[in-house]
C-alpha cells in the first residue's frame, strides 16, 4: 500500500466533500451541547482546503508540504478552537511525508499517529472528557500497537478504526468536562460529542479511501 501526493490531495478533497454532506448532522449533534455550528465550522475549513488543492497545491508533489499547507489553510479559515487542533494534527503528520512524493505504509502509520497525538497535545484533553480525544487516543494507541505486532497496515488500521468508533460512541455516556458544553453538567449525558464524531469521520474516510486505492492498484 502506497499513497502518492496525487492520492493525498484526492483524499483531502474526499474529506471536504464529506464534511459538506455531514454538515447538518454535525450541527444537529452540536445543538445538544454547544452553539450548533460545528458542522458549519468544519465545512468552512475544508472548503478552504478544497480551494487550495486546485490552486496553490495543484502542482505540489511533496506530501509533507501538502499536509502542512492544508493545516495552515484550515487554521486561517476557522477561527474557533477546532482550527488550531486540526492544524496541529495535519502539520505534525506532515513530518512523515516531508520531501516524499509517495508515502509507504510505515509513513502512513506514523502520519496518523502524529496527527492524533498532535491534536491531543494541543488541546490538552484526556480520554473521558467528552472531546475528539475520546476518538483519537484509542485510535492512535491501537494503530501503533497493532502495526508493531503485525506489520500489516490494513489489519492494524481496521482495529484502530473499531476502537476509534467505540471511543466516539462512549462520549454519549460522558459528562462534558471541557468547553461550553461543560456548563450543562449532567444534562450533557446522552449526546454524542460532535468533535469526536467529525474526527471519526475523517479517520474512517481515510480507511475507505486507502482500501479503494489498494483495490485499484491490485
Amino acid at each position: 500500500m502506497e499513497l502518492s501526493s496525487y492520492d493525498l490531495k484526492n483524499f483531502f478533497k474526499t474529506v471536504a466533500a464529506m464534511m459538506e454532506e455531514e454538515k447538518d448532522y454535525l450541527c444537529e449533534l452540536d445543538r445538544k451541547l454547544g452553539d450548533g455550528d460545528h458542522g458549519v465550522t468544519m465545512s468552512i475549513g475544508w472548503q478552504a482546503v478544497d480551494d487550495i488543492l486546485d490552486t496553490d497545491l495543484k502542482e505540489e508533489e511533496d506530501c509533507g508540504e501538502i499536509s502542512m499547507k492544508v493545516g495552515k489553510t484550515f487554521l486561517s479559515a476557522v477561527g474557533s478552537s477546532v482550527g488550531p487542533l486540526y492544524a496541529t494534527g495535519l502539520m505534525r503528520g506532515a513530518k512523515s511525508g516531508k520531501k516524499k512524493t509517495v508515502m509507504d505504509e510505515k509513513d502512513l502509520v506514523e502520519y496518523w499517529i502524529a496527527f492524533a497525538r498532535g491534536i491531543k497535545e494541543r488541546g490538552q484533553a484526556e480520554v473521558g472528557e467528552k472531546t475528539m480525544v475520546d476518538t483519537l487516543e484509542p485510535f492512535a494507541n491501537t494503530l501503533e500497537e497493532k502495526y508493531a505486532q503485525t506489520n500489516q497496515f490494513f489489519e492494524s488500521f481496521e482495529h484502530a478504526i473499531s476502537d476509534a468508533e467505540k471511543g466516539m460512541k462512549s462520549t454519549k455516556d460522558i459528562i462534558s468536562k471541557r468547553g461550553r458544553s461543560s456548563r450543562l453538567g449532567d444534562r450533557s449525558v446522552g449526546a454524542q460529542d460532535p468533535g469526536a464524531t467529525s474526527a471519526f469521520m475523517i479517520l474512517s474516510a481515510f480507511h475507505k479511501f486507502a482500501q479503494n486505492r489498494s483495490t485499484q492498484v491490485s
